[in-house]
């Protein structure tokens, strides 16, 4: 009866469900813990209804650091809406048979699945990935492909999103693939307060590689962060490669080097992804002339912000707007 009282105070919320599996990982369970489950006070709603489940009673934790207990049962995993898979440290031990079934269940009935780091292998193990772009964790990428050659593995992406099924790469991209879910859902206003909440960067593009060249620099004046916060102040302004290089002082081939050493991407995709970030939220702020929002986010027509925002979040902004803009809430 209890749990019938949880889920009436809950009904109507996105239900999220994480399968936790022998041996899984505790980050990637913190990660989506704290992306999906907890309560959002600041933003006056919660998002989610968020569970976890397991195949027996008490779940032994990687390396067992800690034994898991007082989850739901497997039977929690047929009634999510999105369901987050099991990932292990050990990616040659086979998932239980009626682990990778609820997982095949939850597919054939339209089920969201969510893949992190190794959990891309429960999913290809589970033969729901079979012709799907996926990635893993770059250290694995040869082994995936000889034990999956139909999957179509993309190895130097920080996350893929195919649909229906997502995948991240390393640990710290579970976050990165967690705050996509949500922009993804509730647009990038919300996605925003979420990572502010986890003091975590608001968007890594999931097309950033995996690893970087190094992630510090050895030079504290050979950091991009002043370049890139004089850059968001001025987003509306005819900003180029050749701008940015020079206010950090470099010439373009080095800002290149930089860019792609530090962030893992280069410093036009960089811009126009701040750019599009900043039209999607003036939309959700109430925005509707798009030629207003294309200005005001320096993608300067409005043609332009409808060709970016097909491109990269699969939808125009009139359907952007109606699903997240002041009236949709």
């Amino acid at each position: 009866m209890a749990k019938e009282s949880s889920h009436a105070v809950r009904a109507g919320l996105h239900r999220v469900v994480v399968i936790v599996d022998e041996n899984s990982n505790p980050f990637e369970l913190g990660c989506a813990t704290e992306v999906f489950g907890l309560p959002r006070p600041e933003l006056g709603r919660d998002l989610y209804d968020f569970r976890l489940c397991a195949a027996e009673p008490s779940t032994v934790m990687r390396d067992g650091f800690f034994t898991l207990t007082g989850v739901a049962e497997l039977e929690e995993a047929d009634e999510a809406d999105t369901l987050i898979v099991p990932n292990r440290p050990d990616v040659e031990v086979p998932r239980r048979p009626v682990v990778l079934d609820a997982i095949r269940r939850a597919h054939a009935r339209g089920a969201r699945l969510i893949g992190f780091c190794s959990g891309a292998f429960t999913m290809a193990e589970a033969g729901v990935l079979d012709g799907r772009r996926a990635t893993a964790h770059w250290q694995w990428a040869d082994s995936f492909r000889t034990r999956f050659p139909s999957v179509r593995l993309e190895p130097d992406v920080l996350f893929v999103d195919d649909g229906d099924i997502l995948t991240a790469a390393g640990s710290a991209a579970a976050l990165d693939l967690g705050l996509h879910v949500v922009r993804r859902d509730y647009g990038a206003e919300i996605a925003n307060a979420v990572s502010r909440r986890l003091v975590f960067a608001a968007h890594r593009d999931g097309g950033q590689r995996q690893f970087v060249e190094r992630p510090m620099p050895n030079l504290p004046d050979e950091s991009l962060a002043p370049v890139l916060d004089w850059a968001n102040e001025r987003l509306d302004s005819p900003l180029t490669v050749a701008a940015l290089a020079a206010r950090a002082a470099v010439s373009p081939a080095t800002l290149h080097r930089r860019f792609q050493a530090q962030l893992g991407t280069t410093p036009l995709r960089w811009l126009t992804g701040e750019r599009l970030a900043l039209a999607c939220r003036l939309i959700e702020r109430g925005e509707t002339r798009f030629e207003v929002v294309a200005r005001r986010s320096g993608l300067g027509t409005a043609a332009n912000l409808r060709a970016l925002m097909r491109r990269e979040t699969g939808v125009t902004p009139s359907a952007y707007q109606r699903r997240f803009g002041p009236e949709a809430k």
